[in-house]
Parts: C-alpha cells; sequence; structure tokens
C-alpha cells in the first residue's frame, strides 16, 4: 500500500487552531528523514513553519532551509497573482500594476484566480526542473499546509472553477497540470487534521464531502491531534468516585473531592475524543491519533517524535 508520504503532493487541512501546521512540518519532517527532498509550504500570511524549527522565516516565495533534506516556504496568493499579471504586462512596474485598479477589477472578475496562481506554484514545486534553484521546482515531496477547510477546498477546486474561463493559452495548460495533479491518487493524498470535539470532527467530515464532490477524492487520513490517554476503567473510576468525600469540611479544600473530580474530568474528555474518533471510522476513514503534549510549547524533538509516529501510521 502507497504511503501519504511517497506523493508528490500531500495536502494538509482542517479547521484552525488543531495544530494543523504542526502536523504539516511534522509531515514535512517525516518525508525529509525518508530521503526525500521536502519542502513544506504555508499559504497566505502565514510563516509558523520556520519558527517550529528555530529557523528566520524568509520572504513570501522563498525557499528556506530549515532542516536536512527539507525547506520551508510562504506564498502569498495576492502577491502571487500580482506577479502573473506584472508578467502578462511586460514592462509595467508591480506597484503600478496594483495602485492601478487593474489588480482589483481581475481578482473580482475571475473567481479562482488567485488561488489557482498559488496551485500553479505549488504545482511546479513538484517539477524536477529548476532542482535547486532558490524558489524552483524539485522537491520530491511538497506538503501543503491547506488554509481553513472552507478556503482550503476554495483553493483545490480553483482549476474547475477557473477553467471555466481560462481555456486557451499557457494560464489554461497550466490549469490542467493542476487539476490532474489533484486528481491523481498516486500523486496527491489529502489528510485532515482535527482534535476530538465534534465541531473539529464535523469540519474533517465536511472536507472528505467537499474533495469527494469537487475532485472525486477521498481523505487518506484524519490526524486526531491531542489525545488523552484512557487512565481508568469503569471499575476503577468507581473506586475513585468512591473515596469522595464531598468536599470535606465546610470552608477547607478537599484534596480527595478535587482529585475524584479531576479523574473523572479527563476520564469524560478521554471518552468524548473516542466518540468522535468513532465517528469518523464509520466513514471508513483512516484514522491516527496523536497524544496531547504537556507542555506550554512544542520543542523540535518532539515534533520529531510525532514525525516518527506519523511516518509509521501514514
Amino acid at each position: 500500500m502507497q504511503s501519504s508520504l511517497d506523493r508528490k503532493l500531500l495536502v494538509v487541512a482542517g479547521k484552525g487552531g488543531v495544530g494543523k501546521s504542526t502536523m504539516a512540518a511534522a509531515l514535512g519532517l517525516a518525508g525529509a528523514r525518508a530521503g526525500r527532498r521536502t519542502i513544506v509550504v504555508e499559504v497566505g500570511q502565514e510563516n509558523r513553519v520556520p519558527h517550529i524549527f528555530g529557523v528566520p522565516a524568509g520572504e513570501p516565495g522563498e525557499a528556506v532551509k530549515v532542516g536536512e533534506s527539507l525547506w520551508s516556504m510562504s506564498i502569498d496568493p495576492d502577491r502571487a497573482l500580482l506577479e502573473w499579471l506584472q508578467a502578462l504586462g511586460g514592462r509595467v512596474s508591480g506597484r503600478l500594476l496594483a495602485s492601478s485598479g487593474t489588480f482589483q477589477y481581475f481578482a473580482a472578475a475571475a473567481p479562482g484566480a488567485k488561488e489557482l496562481v498559488t496551485m500553479v506554484k505549488i504545482w511546479r514545486l513538484t517539477r524536477d526542473e529548476r532542482r535547486g534553484r532558490r524558489g524552483g521546482g524539485g522537491y520530491e515531496l511538497v506538503v501543503l499546509d491547506a488554509p481553513a477547510t472552507g478556503h482550503a477546498l476554495g483553493l483545490l477546486s480553483s482549476p474547475q472553477t477557473f477553467g471555466a474561463i481560462a481555456r486557451v493559452g499557457p494560464i489554461a495548460g497550466q490549469t490542467r497540470h493542476v487539476q490532474e495533479l489533484l486528481q491523481d491518487p498516486e500523486g496527491t493524498a489529502f489528510v485532515a487534521v482535527a482534535l476530538g470535539t465534534d465541531m473539529a470532527v464535523t469540519e474533517a467530515l465536511e472536507l472528505q464531502d467537499g474533495l469527494e464532490r469537487e475532485l472525486g477524492r477521498s481523505l487518506s487520513a484524519v490526524i486526531v491531534n491531542g489525545l488523552l490517554p484512557k487512565r481508568f476503567t469503569a471499575k476503577e473510576l468507581s473506586r475513585i468516585e468512591a473515596m469522595d468525600d464531598g468536599g470535606g469540611r465546610a470552608g477547607e479544600p478537599s484534596l480527595t473531592h478535587a482529585a475524584a473530580r479531576a479523574a473523572r474530568a479527563v476520564h469524560e474528555r478521554s471518552r468524548l475524543q473516542q466518540n468522535q474518533m468513532a465517528r469518523l471510522r464509520r466513514r471508513s476513514i483512516e484514522v491516527v491519533g496523536v497524544p496531547f503534549v504537556w507542555s506550554g510549547e512544542l520543542k523540535l524533538t518532539e515534533v520529531g517524535a510525532i514525525a516518527e509516529r506519523l511516518a509509521q501510521k501514514l
């Protein structure tokens, strides 16, 4: 069975705030450790990945080396579209083009243009040409840290949206190349990241439905982040709660009462997480759990441990 890390493009999407960028960084690290020349691409104003590896962020569109066989890049869709329009306009300066109203008019009149130009840049990174050049291609694995679910679907469906407008010329050919890459099961894999909560899992399922509708594709897996261990059996929890003295004497805190409440809270949260994972499995979706990390900020060693776990499961 082909691993998700064996594709040219690995799209990581999901609800904001679920650790998506961390998982994308870990997947990129897993790919690099497997000997593949890998780049992790963020979209928009985000540039979190270099920080995870303790490396200064580069300018938009600049590939920054963050580890052995591992690079990072941020793509600004507005800037990408402006560069594309500037290329069409020949010697017209980017500043003049941006202030002329042409940029705003074109962006509004051409649905999916910014998203498509962004996807064309990502597609170029998967190409074998220009190996080693700044911002060039030649990467064996491109990990796309996609925007939150709704915007991610807009990004991924941009070839179909914009393709209805651009039917001839260079951009039409690039549109077809991007569409073919996204629809190729051997070329692209899609992974969602979620927490074990109703809202995050619902969004992952919406992503699955959107991929089927727009691309005829499915999620390879859902990474459920921040899982708590199931520490107690029902019998053990009953024994703990039997020791609860109800709070002790009036006005005095009770250690046994606090401990019993904490045990119940952890048990219930773990149970709810397992129930949400069961929702995903009922849709025949592969589920990969990542344990909760008990620290204020993830260290690179912890990201490395996550990378090892994901490499084994995906």
